[in-house]
């Protein structure tokens, strides 16, 4: 079995969010991929196989369960196909989330994927309510992650995570994010972690800027955006909102490739 492994949403080696991609004929059982990801220690491993009309079956697992979304392991499964396999502009990949689109263009790879609203909530879920050292300025979320607008950039970047109350909160994750200082190339930047699902601080998100990008267009008054993830890897990612969806640009590098034994 061919195993590969991906920075996404970079354009060098060792940044950016690494994930792992196996392209398959068909579904090994569910434990073995779940062995096969704890095995791999990344945010995401990413199995695809195709289907008979061209289009792909896409799943991803996290350290700790499957998980319904992930953008940067989508990324870099199209980035493999792209670069190993034989396949049109345009990849379709059917998931737990719906259909996801990625095309090939100059300026790298564009993401398609659902646009997810922000929904507003009162309050911090308890589990969570102490670790702000000051209240957020907005609170939302979506169906599997709480959102914090901590104000400013700088809060989000020196925001000490309490990670044992994140984990409290089992699969749902939690994103911070904040405006980016006047003169900096970013419109905003964010963080998310996710200790719950075996993730302290995950590198680079796609998945969050599908809420997080309809709250910064409404913010701002502009569809298109620039965003940076700021984890000690980082990455950049080019947003635009449309009428249902959202579009991320971004690149993607391979480390490495495999075969794995599982005998």
């Amino acid at each position: 079995m061919r195993m590969y492994q991906v920075d996404a949403f970079t354009d060098r080696l060792f940044s950016g969010n690494p994930a792992a991609v196996l392209v398959l004929e068909d579904w090994p059982p569910d434990d073995l991929m779940l062995a096969i990801t704890q095995e791999n220690n990344l945010a995401e491993t990413a199995f695809v196989k195709p289907r008979p009309d061209g289009t792909w079956d896409l799943r991803w697992f996290a350290p700790a369960h499957e998980v319904d979304f992930c953008g940067h392991a989508t990324l870099a499964t199209a980035h493999i196909l792209f670069t190993k396999h034989a396949v049109p502009p345009t990849l379709v990949f059917h998931t737990r989330v719906g259909e996801l689109r990625v095309s090939r263009g100059a300026g790298g790879y564009r993401l398609d994927i659902p646009r997810l609203a922000p929904e507003a909530i009162p309050c911090l879920p308890q589990e969570i309510a102490g670790v702000f050292p000051a209240p957020p300025a907005a609170i939302f979320r979506n169906f599997e992650n709480i959102f914090a607008d901590l104000g400013s950039a700088g809060a989000v970047r020196g925001f000490d995570p309490d990670l044992a109350a994140i984990a409290r909160l089992g699969s749902v994750g939690l994103a911070i994010t904040g405006r980016e200082s006047d003169g900096e190339p970013a419109d905003f930047v964010s963080r998310y972690f996710a200790p719950g699902a075996g993730i302290p601080e995950d590198p680079v998100t796609g998945s969050i800027h599908a809420t997080l990008v309809p709250y910064w267009a409404k913010k701002l008054g502009r569809n298109k955006l620039l965003a940076r993830q700021a984890s000690a890897r980082g990455g950049w990612l080019g947003c635009e909102l449309t009428q249902d969806r959202v579009l991320l640009e971004g690149h993607a590098v391979t480390f490495f490739e495999a075969r794995i034994s599982l005998s």
